[in-house]
């Protein structure tokens, strides 16, 4: 099984405020051009001031193609968690966490996934590139969402990332071709 994880700095951004921005599913389309599209669907709210819990559907640019999956995610707002486990779609295991914490007038947000196409010939191949979209398209959203905010402890990253918010601009500009795919989907 293959993992990534990122951590994202907001700057100047309460850990309640940090949680609720993450936690817009929806929105994440708007903010990255490898993610396609993400459905939401509210499911049961759990007991009172316990997890909440919804169904979304995503699909995210991929090599030459499309990834599809359905996943429910769980709410722990008083713990600041976000839980997300696959129910369908092109992986054979796909679960990860989401969690903001407070350093300082700062939140830190840490998004952690494990994952498994489950064709062992191609994971060397499938896995490695898959944990370079996912953190890239993560620090490309996570960092949108906010006024200032950095991806923490990895330089290579976070000039991966402010590469694709570049070219990300500069498709909503008109500055480049329509048809140019983003550098982590390839």
């Amino acid at each position: 099984m293959r993992s990534a994880q990122v951590t994202i700095r907001a700057v100047a951004v309460a850990p309640a405020d940090a949680f609720d921005r993450v936690k817009d599913f929806a929105s994440y389309p708007e903010l990255s051009p490898v993610v396609r599209s993400v459905t939401v669907e509210r499911a049961a709210s759990g007991t009172p001031g316990g997890p909440a819990e919804e169904h979304s559907d995503w699909e995210v640019y991929f090599r030459n193609g499309i990834l599809r999956w359905s996943e429910i995610d769980t709410f722990d707002r008083a713990g600041l968690t976000i839980a997300f486990t696959q129910t369908d779609g092109d992986f054979a295991e796909f679960t990860g966490t989401w969690r903001v914490r407070a350093d300082g007038e700062d939140s830190l947000i840490d998004f952690f996934t494990e994952f498994d196409f489950g064709i062992p010939s191609l994971a060397g191949i499938l896995d490695p590139v898959a944990e370079r979209v996912f953190r890239e398209t993560i620090g490309v959203v996570v960092t949108s969402l906010f006024a200032e905010a950095e991806v923490v402890g990895d330089e290579a990253l976070v000039r991966a990332v402010d590469l694709a918010r570049e070219r990300a601009a500069e498709l909503r500009t008109g500055d480049a071709a329509p048809t140019a795919i983003p550098a982590g989907a390839v």
